[in-house]
């Protein structure tokens, strides 16, 4: 099994035949075999990925810079926050809401 690592630029094909160019943000799941990119929010499968060219020669995203470690450490967290939402339910208690009561009664 093919695992990608985190900051790796990737193309990703969808099922329309479309490339897009992206990077994943958290590596392959071992257990799942699903890729994190950020094209979307998505998780794919292996086989929709291929290794950017660039990205095989050690051209890949530029992280020595602050900002951009930055801005991918923020990109990361938000996702991290999604996941936590969609698996928290939350219920909204209403209390001392008025209820207003029929004035006519349809006929």
């Amino acid at each position: 099994m093919k695992i990608y690592k985190e900051n790796d630029s990737v193309i990703y094909t969808d099922k329309a035949g479309s490339r897009f160019d992206t990077f994943v943000i958290f590596d392959t799941d071992r257990e799942t075999g699903l890729t994190h990119i950020n094209h979307c929010n998505l998780k794919v499968t292996i086989d929709t990925l291929e290794l950017h060219p660039r990205s095989a020669t050690g051209c890949t995203m530029p992280m020595d810079d602050s900002f951009s470690f930055e801005l991918f450490k923020q990109l990361k967290e938000k996702f991290i926050n999604q996941d936590q939402m969609k698996q928290k339910r939350s219920f909204t208690v209403h209390r001392d809401t008025k209820v207003v009561e029929l004035l006519a009664k349809a006929s």
